[in-house]
């Protein structure tokens, strides 16, 4: 596995103290990268950065940014414009303040960080992440990447500081449907009994990522590894049982039950020990969003 490299150098601001840090994405892409293609011949499909007003290939040199408005006018923006704005949080996580981790909605979560101590900071950077592990919260703070402005949040996770940024409020669409204005219909009581039962015969006391795999990359991976071996590259998809559609929901909640207890294991759980203070800070993580 290749080592990871930082993608952005700065500090994190607690108080009157300063942490030098580096920043390293917590996750990757794993998708297959296809690129466009000429059939007959593989030669790779190129884009051209073309003025639409003049006819004429572009140079990257003369390309600037520009919003277009209502109207379809168009505001040129240019390198000057956008160092005048305002980013008080540039190369500093600026921590603003402490909140429980349960009080965030997953949905406001973006993208994942982890934070590395730079030699001299290794010290104040424990001060912080011990200190923030025993307060069972999270630091609420601003941060300035690739010249935008975001919330994020910092916690512990494997002992080690992660950032995840976060979406501003106004950027958090609200559910606008039909049906939330609409009579609620009623649900009987054994139906509902019946989805709790669904729920805990198909529960576990753990979430084991490790025993879900992507299924569409392997199979394409194995399409294009045959190709390269020069076969015809034919790879045919599992078959599924087709589903017919749900009439009686009563009754397809006790068949999904029944399925349910007949696919997993019988064996039983077990209850997961009790972490010591100093290992379970891997516990205190953000559910996926």
């Amino acid at each position: 596995m290749p080592a990871m490299r930082s993608m952005w150098k700065g500090s994190v601001s607690f108080g009157l103290v300063t942490i030098p840090i580096q920043l390293y994405a917590a996750t990757e892409n794993k998708n297959v990268s296809l690129r466009q293609v000429h059939e007959s011949d593989g030669g790779r499909i190129q884009y051209k950065r073309f003025c639409s007003v003049e006819g004429v290939e572009v140079p990257y040199s003369e390309i600037v940014k520009g919003y277009e408005t209502d109207d379809g006018e168009m505001v040129v923006l240019t390198d000057a414009d956008l160092q005048g704005l305002p980013l008080s949080s540039s190369n500093t996580i600026d921590v603003l303040e402490f909140v429980p981790l349960e009080s965030i909605d997953p949905l406001h979560y973006d993208r994942h960080y982890y934070l590395e101590p730079q030699k001299a900071a290794v010290k104040p950077y424990v001060l912080l992440r011990d200190a923030l592990h025993k307060s069972g919260q999270v630091a609420i703070a601003k941060v300035a990447l690739r010249q935008r402005e975001t919330l994020a949040l910092v916690r512990v996770h494997a002992d080690v500081l992660v950032m995840t940024t976060m979406l501003w409020p106004d950027e958090v669409r609200k559910p606008d449907f039909a049906f939330l204005r609409e009579e609620t219909p009623q649900v009987r009581s054994q139906e509902l009994s019946m989805a709790g039962s669904l729920i805990d015969s198909m529960s576990e006391p753990l979430f084991d990522p490790g025993k879900y795999t992507d299924q569409y990359r392997e199979a394409l991976e194995a399409v294009i590894e045959e190709k390269i071996r020069g076969g015809k590259g034919t790879v045919k998809p599992p078959t599924r049982a087709a589903k017919s559609d749900v009439v009686d929901l009563m009754a397809a909640l006790e068949a999904s039950v029944s399925e349910a207890k007949k696919t997993r294991k019988p064996a039983a759980r077990k209850t997961p020990a009790k972490r010591s203070s100093s290992s379970s800070s891997s516990s205190r993580r953000p559910r996926a969003s």
